[in-house]
């Protein structure tokens, strides 16, 4: 009998405990989405008139909230926002006076949004280049027996105009890797957003008018212009890069000079001397970009000691080689895996977003979205300043997907 009065007592505590429970939840407060006022301020000198189809997207990576909104001009406002920290990036098209068009982009990482009210982004803006990188392979593949293989990798280079485009004098860099901490590098803080910081920098050469790339045609760099699906190499492989225009060549005589004509090597480590037996970009994904120095400007890293500058994080580390963003054609940035998105490497005004494979030896890659064709049938790409949303990611990677070979290819020219 006692027992069941206990039991009957305990039930009834519980029963009022349960009761109380939600009367504290009724009277809760309710949390209320923030409404917010998003402002664009202009970063370019020229004044310029916002386009109709500007994006902005606000995530909150910690609790996996999305929001996105297309709208016109240089303001919107966001309503039913959550509280949170946000990483902001807003994207669009600018236009001067004079017809110039800018590709524009704005962000703000980690930013705290806990009330509503005005919310400032600074942006940017890079006049739409005329070359863009159409698809990368960085991430390699697995061989039959062992771990790695990473000699497949390419980059591939289209014309993304309706007039004939001049490879003669292009840079190719690619970027210090974030490593494994996530440990950003650290620049000259008076540099501000004037430059990217290139670990090793290429060139092709050229006098000029030597490689012609017509509209719908891109070109091939290698790291070895070989055919990787050969047993000797990796029958895995996905590719056969032997037809590439361009190739990084070491002098390394386990992997031989091959057709591909060779890129010139302009700067590693504060010195134009190449060093070691292989170039390769880190198969976790890094920054890239190619970059032309205006007429009239010198560009001289290796001389010029005021265009070298060591990673303040790492001081006693490799010099890396500045590079005006102005320069800037066209740029893309791979990161280990979304995690690593606060540690961008690149300036969101060259691309605000990112690609990553999230993983290694994949044999994937990533190709540029056709926007459409101009006369002629030749492909126009997506081109917004933000490789998030202008790349597929892992494609089986293939070269001149979407594109042609220039005329003179050398697998075309020894042919005829």
């Amino acid at each position: 009998m006692k027992a069941n009065i206990y039991i009957a007592s305990a039930l009834c505590a519980m029963a009022l405990t349960a009761c109380e429970q939600m009367n504290e939840a009724v009277d809760a407060p309710e949390v209320q989405g923030l409404t917010l006022d998003i402002d664009l301020k202009s970063m370019i000198e020229e004044p310029i008139t916002y386009g109709k189809e500007m994006t902005i997207k606000m995530d909150n990576y910690t609790e996996g909230l999305h929001y996105e909104k297309t709208f016109s001009g240089g303001t919107v406002t966001m309503e039913g926002i959550v509280p949170g920290v946000y990483t902001i990036n807003v994207a669009g098209r600018g236009y001067t006076a004079d017809g110039d068009e800018f590709i524009l982009a704005g962000s703000s990482v980690g930013s705290p949004l806990l009330a509503s009210g005005p919310v400032t982004v600074n942006m940017k803006g890079a006049v739409k280049g005329k070359l863009v990188f159409s698809e990368i392979y960085y991430c390699g593949s697995k061989p039959p027996a062992g771990f790695a293989y990473f000699r497949d990798q390419f980059y591939e280079i289209a014309n993304n105009s309706d007039e004939v485009q001049y490879l003669d004098g292009l840079y190719f860099a690619n970027l210090e890797t974030i490593d494994f901490n996530k440990t950003k590098p650290v620049w000259p803080s008076e540099d501000g957003d004037k430059y990217i910081y290139a670990e090793r920098v290429w060139r092709i050469p050229g006098t000029g008018k030597d490689y012609p790339l017509r509209p719908g045609e891109s070109a091939v760099i290698s790291q070895f212009a070989a055919n990787h699906k050969l047993d000797i190499y990796n029958p895995n492989s996905p590719v056969d890069c032997s037809a590439s225009e361009f190739e990084f060549n070491m002098n390394n005589v386990n992997f031989p000079d091959q057709p591909a004509v060779d890129m010139l090597h302009v700067f590693y480590n504060g010195n134009s001397t190449m060093t070691g037996m292989q170039y390769l970009t880190s198969v976790f994904g890094t920054a890239y970009c190619i970059f032309r120095v205006p007429e009239g400007d010198t560009w001289d890293p290796v001389n010029n000691k005021d265009l070298q500058v060591r990673n303040g994080a790492n001081p006693s580390g490799y010099f890396q080689a500045k590079i005006p963003v102005s320069y800037i054609v066209d740029a893309v940035e791979g990161i280990r895996n979304e995690t690593y998105v606060d540690a961008k490497n690149m300036p969101a005004v060259v691309d605000a977003g990112f690609v990553t494979m999230g993983g290694t030896y994949l044999g994937k890659g990533i190709t540029r979205k056709v926007e459409g064709r101009g006369a002629g049938g030749a492909v126009f790409y997506q081109d917004t300043n933000n490789s998030t949303d202008d790349f597929e990611v892992g494609v089986v990677p293939v070269l001149h997907r979407t594109s042609t070979m220039p005329s003179w290819n050398h697998s075309l020219t020894s042919s005829n």
